[in-house]
Formats: C-alpha cells, structure tokens, sequence
C-alpha cells in the first residue's frame, strides 16, 4: 500500500460538499444545453428562421463550448478552479437572462455562446478540479458525480419546460409580466446560476492550483483536511509528485501529438470516440424532441411530457454506467451500447416511414405516424437513448481520461474534446435541414454511424481497466487490449 493510500483519512462531510459543489457546474452544463428544446418552435414563428438557420440558433451554443473547452484549462491554471468556477456561473447568468430578452435572432444567438463558453469551461474546470480533491480510493465514484449532475441537469430543462408550458398553456402563450413562456425557459436558469456562483465562493482552491503558485503551506492544508493525507510524509511527497506533473503538462505542445509526419494512432482513437459520439444524434433528441415529436403528430404538451420521459431514462441509464464500468470494463459496454444505439436508431427510421399526410377539419395538412408506429418511434427512441446514457455516454469521457500516455495526456484531451463539441455543432446544425428533407434519411444516417461505431470499437479502442496511466505506451502503437 502507497503512504498516500495508507494515510487517507478523509472527512467524508468535507469532501462530499466540495466535489458536490463543483458538480453543480455539470447540472447548469445540462440545463443550459436542453433548455433550448422548449423553446425550437416558438423561436422559429416568431423571428421567421429558415431550417438551416433554427439549427445554427439552436446549435451556436456549441461554438461558445468549443472555445471555453479550448482556453477553460488555461484560465483555471492562472485565474484558479474557484474564481474560474465563478467566471463560468457569471456567463451562465448573463447568457439565461440574455436569452430570454432576446429581440431577435443575432442577439439570441450571441447570448447562446455567451452561455456556452461557461459550458465549455465548466466541461474542463469541474472535473479536474474533483480529481484534484478526490481522495484516490474515492476518486472513480465522486468523478461519475460529474455526468450524473449533468443528466439531472438535462432532466430539470425538461422538467422546467414542461411546467412553465403547462402553466402558460403552451411555449409560444403570455407568462408572467406579458413574456412569452419561453423566455421564461431560458430566465429561470438564472436562479441556479446565481447560487453556482455563491457556493462557489464556500470551497477551498485546488491543491494542484495552489502547488504551481508557490502556496505549498495553503495546498498542504486542503491536502490534509479534504484529500485526508494525515501524515507530512504524505502531504510532502504528494505535492513533489503535482509540482513534477505540472512541469510536464506545461511542457506539452500540439506538434507532441505528430510523429515522423502522422498523426499518432491512439490520437485517431481519441478522435474517433469524440466524433462517434455526436455522429449518432444523441443531441438532437435533447434539443429538437419537442418539435420532433409534433412533426409527426404528437400534440405539443405530450411532448414535453415524452422529454421528461426521456430524460429520466438518460439519468438510469448513466447509473447503470457509473455501477458496470469499474467492473466490467469499457470495450464490451461500448460495443454493446453501439449495438443497442443501431436497433433504436434503425427501428425510428423504419417507424418514420410509414409517416402519412392527412388534412384536418381546416384544411391543413397533417403528418402522422399510423396504427402503432407512434408508439413504436417512441419506444426505439427511449431504447437508443438509454444504450446511450449506460455506455458511450459516460465512457467516451473515462477513456479519452485514461488511454493517452502522460507526456501527451493534457493537451490529447483537450484536442478530442473541442472535437467533441465541433462533431455536436455540426449534427445539431444540419438535423433540422436533414429532417425537413427526411426524417428517414436523418434517423438512417444516425443508425448507420451507430453501426460503424461498432466496427470502430471492436478494432481500434483499447480496454483500460485496471490498468495504471503509465502503462500506456508512448502513443505510436495501439495500447494492448485486455
């Protein structure tokens, strides 16, 4: 046993608020990213948007994520985790009230990526900032925290939009002080924004922080009353070993990720689970169902009611995810998960062709799904959603942590992470166009790259369970499977 294990005597009250408190970052991460769903309707009536240009509204939240994932870990490392995690709450605030007093689509779209780089930054500060104050032996679990709180967050935008829709009697009707109901969707984020900043204030700064500022004395405090190393051996030794790991991170470069002129192959991995994990539309179901279900003839409070659904799935699944994946590894959940996403996705693009057009009562006509295919469409979407939130979920985010080696780790995982967000914008851009065009083409493109996801798994991801970050390789060669 390392003195740092045999040493640990964490307060578990301590360590449970601060982790709990930089999670709260992931629950506003999930909110601000669904909000928009009750929202997609309404938007496009009143400003007159164009298929394509409701995807870009929708989606420009995406390209303010990209740029706070991008510089996030930077400003942590010089502003600190905590001013950072209040930095971020600010954006947050800003970009909730922001959004809901927009007078049009430009200025929507700007306070959108004003939000996003709060999303963007939060993507990167919050986990880094629990593994930092994670006692090791509870490090697996308090980091899953993370995902979880984003889940819930995804859950309560659902929540949210379907009460302030109840009330007002739909997303497009008057609310409170002559607003439309879906300003309010996006104002209430306000309110867990603003408490976000103010606990952020109550937690101590990251011993890793405080190390690369000199502050030995203040590190060595957090590092004995929240990490639980009870001993000044331990605290010594640990903080030789931070210093050591920042003097190698500050030295990684993106040309460290090039060897002999190519692109090292465990990078392409990296890249290949980012990009997989958008290309099957999960996004698309937590930012356009309402709107997807009322075009194929589900009235708009039933489909609030289906979002909640859904997203109560997300959160069981992702629980199912945190209790297999330090038991049975991540390569078997990913390949099964790429299977179960195929069956979902294939499922709702058969169910949407048999869509028909009928004419109401006033003419108009009317898009249905016939017999039981509604419910058919229904319950492929919840399957594909909750393979998703149990395997390529959680999982994409624990391997990309694990399986590059440590002289490339830090500036890989920003990389495949930026292409995370851009492979997100890129889907939630063009799904609307897609749609219009055919929902069976959109559904089908989604199934077939569920499919390649697959094959991508079964050759090229390694298997990292239960082995140390060190054992990686030096990233020329695919790491050994197990």
């Amino acid at each position: 046993m390392s003195v740092h294990q045999s040493s640990e005597k964490a307060r578990p009250s301590a360590v449970a608020w601060v982790v709990l408190v930089a999670a709260f970052g992931g629950f506003l991460f999930g909110f601000d990213t669904a909000v928009i769903n009750g929202a997609v309707g309404p938007i496009q009536d009143l400003f007159g948007l164009s298929e394509f240009m409701i995807g870009f509204t929708v989606s420009s939240a995406l390209l303010g994520c990209i740029l706070g994932a991008w510089g996030g870990g930077s400003l942590a490392d010089r502003m600190g985790r905590v001013r950072a995690m209040v930095f971020a709450a600010a954006l947050f605030f800003i970009s909730a009230i922001g959004s809901g007093l927009a007078f049009g689509a430009v200025d929507l779209i700007a306070w959108r990526v004003v939000g996003g780089i709060g999303v963007g930054m939060a993507s990167v500060i919050a986990p880094a900032y629990i593994a930092e104050v994670s006692p090791s032996r509870l490090r697996g679990r308090l980091g899953s925290l993370w995902q979880m709180a984003i889940v819930v967050g995804i859950f309560s935008a659902a929540v949210s939009n379907a009460a302030i829709s109840h009330v007002a009697g739909g997303a497009a009707e008057q609310l409170w002080w002559g607003m439309d109901a879906w300003r309010w969707m996006f104002m209430i984020e306000a309110l867990p924004a603003l408490l976000y900043g103010l606990l952020a204030l109550s937690i101590p700064e990251s011993p890793r922080y405080l190390v690369s500022r000199g502050r030995d004395d203040d590190a060595a405090v957090v590092l004995r009353d929240i990490v639980g190393l009870g001993s000044d051996e331990a605290i010594h030794t640990k903080i030789a070993e931070v210093r050591k790991t920042i003097n190698l991170e500050a030295r990684q470069r993106i040309r460290d990720l090039i060897s002999r002129g190519h692109v090292l192959p465990i990078v392409w991995v990296g890249l290949g689970l980012a990009v997989f994990q958008q290309f099957v539309g999960i996004n698309v179901i937590f930012y356009y169902s309402n709107t997807l279900w009322q075009s194929v003839g589900i009235p708009e409070d039933q489909s609030f009611l289906i979002q909640v659904i859904t997203t109560l799935l997300n959160i069981a699944g992702t629980i199912i995810g945190i209790l297999i994946v330090d038991r049975v590894g991540r390569r078997i959940p990913l390949l099964i998960g790429s299977a179960g996403m195929t069956i979902g996705l294939g499922t709702m693009a058969v169910a949407f062709s048999q869509a028909v057009v009928t004419t109401d009562a006033a003419g108009e006509e009317v898009v249905g799904l016939p017999g039981a295919w509604g419910v058919v469409a229904l319950i492929a979407a919840n399957v594909f959603v909750l393979f998703f939130a149990a395997t390529w979920g959680p999982f994409m985010w624990v391997l990309l942590g694990e399986m590059f080696p440590n002289r490339i780790r830090a500036v890989a995982l920003g990389v495949t992470a930026a292409a995370n967000w851009a492979a997100n914008f890129v889907i939630s851009t063009v799904f609307p166009s897609m749609a219009e065009a055919s929902l069976v083409f959109a559904y089908g493109f989604y199934a077939v790259s569920a499919l390649i996801s697959l094959v991508f798994v079964a050759l090229w991801v390694p298997e990292t369970k239960g082995r140390e970050l060190e054992d990686m390789g030096d990233g020329t060669l695919r790491p050994t499977r197990k």
